[in-house]
């Protein structure tokens, strides 16, 4: 399985690789809970271990964007709390089971196990629209083929526009939900991002047919 590990404790967070990469796995690790996103946005994974208390996000905040993002992919929250609020909210926003700290090797395998045993299965998916290959699993961008590479941010700004296809997507919610960041903030970012990203995918970069700019509301999937 190809699993992602969020955990901000670096003892606690290289063991957890140890314990899954010698059961076999693929194992991916961020350190915070904006990492987690940005990670989990780009690319499937089998499980994701996700603590609750992560700096940046919470792990609550990352299980409930990951979950926007990816309805089938499995979370297991880390909680070293015993409150039971906090265990109804984690599986509240989406998270598919919780462990306690401290918890034994043997048995967080075999829930890691069980989840990616329930697990729906997800190709790598790739998306050919308006003469571009795009590969967020492999994160390139192809036209007349010359292959660009993308960032993970810009994958997941691309996957967030596109399951949302349906609708405007807010510069608060871009930072927010792919950024990492408060909705609120004055910044320039997403614009600048959004500009990098148009001259990998676009064929026109000045007169954009994927990603368009919608004037005082942000942006949206072009693609038919």
């Amino acid at each position: 399985m190809r699993i992602l590990v969020v955990e901000d404790e670096r003892g606690l967070r290289d063991g957890l690789v140890d314990l899954f990469t010698g059961d076999g796995h693929t194992v991916e690790a961020a350190a915070d809970g904006a990492q987690g996103v940005e990670a989990g946005l780009a690319t499937p994974f089998d499980v994701v271990v996700l603590d609750l208390m992560l700096p940046r996000l919470d792990g609550v905040e990352v299980c409930r964007r990951l979950r926007a993002a990816r309805p089938g992919m499995p979370i297991l929250m880390l909680t070293a709390r015993g409150s039971e609020d906090d265990k109804v909210r984690g599986l509240g926003e989406g998270a598919d089971d919780y462990v306690t700290k401290p918890f034994s090797a043997r048995e967080l395998l075999a829930r890691v196990r069980a989840l990616g045993r329930r697990a729906p299965a997800e190709v790598p998916e790739q998306l050919d629209v308006d003469g571009v290959v795009l590969d967020f699993a492999r994160l390139t961008a192809e036209r007349d083929g010359a292959r660009t590479s993308l960032t993970p941010r810009e994958v997941g700004i691309l996957r967030w526009l596109h399951r949302h296809r349906d609708r405007v997507v807010s510069r608060a919610e871009l930072l927010e939900q792919v950024f990492g960041q408060r909705g609120d903030l004055h910044t320039r970012a997403v614009d600048m991002a959004i500009a990098v990203l148009r001259k990998k995918v676009e064929r026109d970069p000045a007169a954009p047919r994927l990603v368009v700019s919608v004037k005082g509301a942000g942006y949206a999937w072009g693609a038919g």
